[in-house]
């Protein structure tokens, strides 16, 4: 009787104990669910403080919508904190200059920032990676967005740079080439193959044109989303890019990845640096 009693105390207890463990489990699962920034448009009002940590959404009445205090410790929670590559220093700058007395907030629809898609594509019989640049194209009711820019190698391939070119392996078009009505192009088009250096200034090879292009010819068949990322250049003298972290942590889901401290005047050239051209 004794024997049975004892253990019928250590099942409830063994029982409970599991219990438990599966209760903590569960509420800690569920926390972190909560903690996982799961969408970009709730990045965006995470960044804004107009939400809370379990996802529920401010009245703009509440004393915590945009409120400055409180945006200054969320923001701290949408950073990587597994990433090296933000100092501490640079992200409390950031975090001071957005949650000040003269805040700036991030605008869905305010431009100034687009979409990197790494995809792979089956190219003349061989997978190959594609980068597609997207932006939210503004319309007369909503949005959308719109393939902005392509890099694909095998496209890059087919150009040469002219500025690499030496001063002496240079051609050009003698300006008098219109009395011999042109036909110098002859030569050109017999014997050079390097027809970039007579383009005019500025030309850049249209890398969208050609992919619609090899698409349409059925020389490129899609295959897949490898990874998807953002840059935002909205923030005065910064740069931020946002990246998706899938892991069993609070500090998950779509997070500020990398950020530099940038003049408005090289924010072009960063753009261009991105975009490769």
């Amino acid at each position: 009787m004794k024997l049975r009693t004892v253990c019928l105390v250590f099942i409830l207890f063994i029982g409970s104990n599991i219990q438990s463990q599966i209760i903590d489990g569960f509420v800690d699962d569920e926390s972190m669910l909560y903690a996982h920034t799961k969408q970009v448009n709730q990045f965006f009002r995470r960044f804004n403080g107009e939400e809370n940590r379990l996802g529920e959404r401010f009245s703009v009445n509440d004393s915590l919508f945009q409120n400055s205090s409180f945006r200054k410790e969320f923001v701290h929670f949408l950073f990587d904190e597994e990433s090296t590559i933000i100092k501490d220093a640079l992200k409390n700058e950031f975090v001071n200059q957005v949650a000040n007395e003269q805040p700036e907030f991030l605008n869905f629809h305010g431009g100034n920032w687009f979409a990197q898609v790494r995809t792979s594509f089956i190219y003349k019989g061989e997978e190959k990676e594609c980068t597609l640049f997207l932006k939210l194209q503004e319309e007369k009711v909503g949005s959308k967005w719109v393939i902005a820019n392509v890099l694909f190698e095998p496209f890059a391939a087919y150009f040469v740079s002219t500025d690499s070119l030496d001063e002496s392996q240079k051609r050009f078009l003698h300006p008098l080439s219109h009395e011999l009505d042109f036909m110098n192009l002859i030569k050109v088009f017999r014997q050079d193959q390097i027809l970039e250096q007579y383009a005019e200034d500025g030309f850049s090879p249209d890398y969208l044109s050609l992919f619609i292009y090899e698409f349409r010819k059925g020389n490129l068949q899609f295959k897949n989303i490898l990874e998807v990322k953002f840059h935002i250049f909205q923030i005065e003298n910064w740069y931020m890019e946002l990246s998706e972290f899938n892991r069993k942590s609070y500090n998950s889901g779509w997070l500020i990845s990398n950020l530099l401290k940038i003049s408005e005047s090289d924010k072009e050239v960063l753009k261009k640096f991105i975009y490769q051209n």
